[in-house]
C-alpha cells in the first residue's frame, strides 16, 4: 500500500508538472496570430515610404526608398527567421516578442519619412531595439538547446544592435556608415554560414512556415496597393480617375493572381527541392534576398498607379513611367530568377520570362508619349496575356499521380 501510495503521488506529481509545463504557441508549420498582428505594422511602413516615390521621383528618391526599405525588410526576415527556427516559444514569449517588435517597427515607420534627416536617431534606435529583442530570444533558447558558446548570436545580434545604438548619438553621415556596416555584418554572416558553422542550424528551417509567412507578407504589400488606389479615387471622384483606378485595380489583382495561383506552388515545391539537395544557400537566397526585389516591384507599381489616377489624360511623368515599367520588370524578372534557382529548365522559363521583362520595360518610354490611362491599359493587356499563357500551361501540365 505504501509503495502504491508513493507511486500514485509520484504519478500525480508528474501529471501536475506536465500540466504546468508551458506549451509551444504554435505547431512548427503554422503561423501564429500574433505574427500576423506584427505584420500589420509594415502596412504603415510601406505606406510611409511609398509616398516618397509618388509623382515624378528621380534617382535620389528611388535610392532613398531602397536604402530605407531594406533595413525594414531585413528586420522583418530576421524576426520571421527566429520564430521559424524556435518553434518551442511559448504563447506568452511569442506574444510579448511580437508586441515589442511591433513597437520597434512602428517607431521605424514613423521615423522613415525623415530618416535621412532629423529623425535619423529614432530610425537608429528602432533598429537597435529590434536586434536587441532578437538577441534576447536567441540567447533564451540557446541556453536550453546548445552547450556551445553563443559567439555567433552575440556578434550577429548583439554587435549589430550596439552599432545601431551608437548611431543614435552620431551625426547623420557617420550614422549612415554604421547602418551600412551593421547590415553588412548580418548579410555577410548569413552568406558565410557554411564557413562559420551556422549551416547546420539552417537544416531546422520549417519550409511550410517560411512559405506561408512570405505569402502573407505579399498579401500585405498588395493590400497596401489596393488601399492606395481606393484613397486616390476617394479624393478625386470623377470618371477619368475612376477608369484609371479600375485599371490599377486590375493590375494589382492580376499580380496577386499570378503570385498566389502559380507562384506559391512553385515556391513550396522549389524550396522542397532545395531541401532535398541540401542547398541551404539557395533557400536563403529565395526566401531572404530575392523576394525583396519582388516587393520593391509591387510597391513601385502601386506608386505609379497612384500618380496616374488624379491625371489619367496627361502623360505619365518619367519617374512614374520608370516605376510602372521597372516595377513590372522586377516582379516578373524576380519570379523568373527564382524559378531557375529552384531548378526549372531554361526552356520552361525563358518563353515567358524574357517577353514579360522586355514588354514591361517598353512601357517606360511609352509613358512619355501616351496618356497615363492608356499606359495602364497596356499594362493590364500585358498581364492578361501572361495570365492566359500561364493558364494554358497549367492545363497542359499533367495531373500529379
Amino acid at each position: 500500500m505504501g509503495g502504491a501510495a508513493w507511486a500514485g503521488r509520484a504519478y500525480d506529481g508528474r501529471m501536475r508538472t506536465a500540466a504546468q509545463r508551458p506549451r509551444p504557441a504554435r505547431e512548427p508549420g503554422r503561423v501564429h496570430w500574433m505574427e500576423l498582428f506584427f505584420d500589420l505594422v509594415f502596412v504603415a511602413f510601406i505606406g510611409q515610404l511609398a509616398h516618397g516615390i509618388h509623382g515624378d521621383p528621380g534617382w535620389p528618391e528611388f535610392g532613398t526608398y531602397v536604402l530605407l526599405f531594406f533595413p525594414a525588410w531585413w528586420a522583418w526576415v530576421n524576426i520571421v527567421s527566429v520564430i521559424n527556427l524556435l518553434p518551442g516559444l511559448t504563447s506568452r514569449v511569442l506574444g510579448l516578442s511580437m508586441v515589442a517588435a511591433m513597437a520597434a517597427a512602428g517607431l521605424m515607420a514613423a521615423a522613415a519619412p525623415h530618416a535621412f534627416g532629423e529623425r535619423a536617431w529614432a530610425f537608429s534606435l528602432a533598429n537597435a531595439a529590434m536586434r536587441g529583442l532578437l538577441l534576447v530570444l536567441w540567447l533564451h533558447e540557446h541556453r536550453k538547446l546548445s552547450p556551445e558558446q553563443p559567439w555567433r548570436i552575440w556578434m550577429y545580434n548583439g554587435g549589430t544592435s550596439l552599432l545601431w545604438f551608437i548611431a543614435v548619438f552620431l551625426p547623420l553621415h557617420a550614422a549612415v556608415i554604421l547602418w551600412a556596416v551593421a547590415i553588412a555584418v548580418e548579410v555577410g554572416m548569413i552568406a558565410a554560414s557554411r564557413w562559420i558553422g551556422a549551416q547546420r542550424n539552417l537544416g531546422g528551417i520549417n519550409l511550410e512556415h517560411a512559405t506561408e509567412r512570405l505569402g502573407l507578407f505579399v498579401v500585405i504589400v498588395l493590400g497596401e496597393s489596393i488601399f492606395t488606389i481606393v484613397s486616390e479615387l476617394a479624393q478625386d471622384w470623377h470618371p477619368g480617375p475612376a477608369l484609371a483606378s479600375a485599371l490599377g485595380f486590375m493590375i494589382v489583382a492580376l499580380l496577386g493572381w499570378a503570385f498566389f495561383q502559380y507562384g506559391m506552388d512553385v515556391l513550396a515545391s522549389g524550396l522542397g527541392q532545395l531541401r532535398k539537395r541540401e542547398d541551404f544557400s539557395g533557400i536563403l537566397q529565395t526566401t531572404l534576398f530575392m523576394p525583396f526585389a519582388l516587393v520593391l516591384g509591387v510597391t513601385s507599381i502601386a506608386a505609379a498607379i497612384a500618380t496616374a489616377i488624379p491625371a489619367p489624360n496627361t502623360l505619365l511623368p518619367p519617374g512614374a513611367a520608370v516605376a510602372l515599367g521597372g516595377g513590372l520588370a522586377l516582379f516578373y524578372g524576380t519570379n523568373a530568377i527564382v524559378s531557375l534557382r529552384f531548378g526549372a529548365p531554361l526552356r520552361s522559363v525563358l518563353p515567358w520570362g524574357i517577353p514579360a521583362v522586355v514588354a514591361a520595360l517598353v512601357l517606360v518610354p511609352l509613358g512619355g508619349k501616351l496618356p497615363a490611362a492608356v499606359v495602364l491599359a497596356l499594362a493590364v493587356a500585358l498581364l492578361l496575356l501572361l495570365t492566359v499563357q500561364a493558364e494554358a500551361n497549367a492545363r497542359r501540365r499533367p495531373d500529379p499521380p
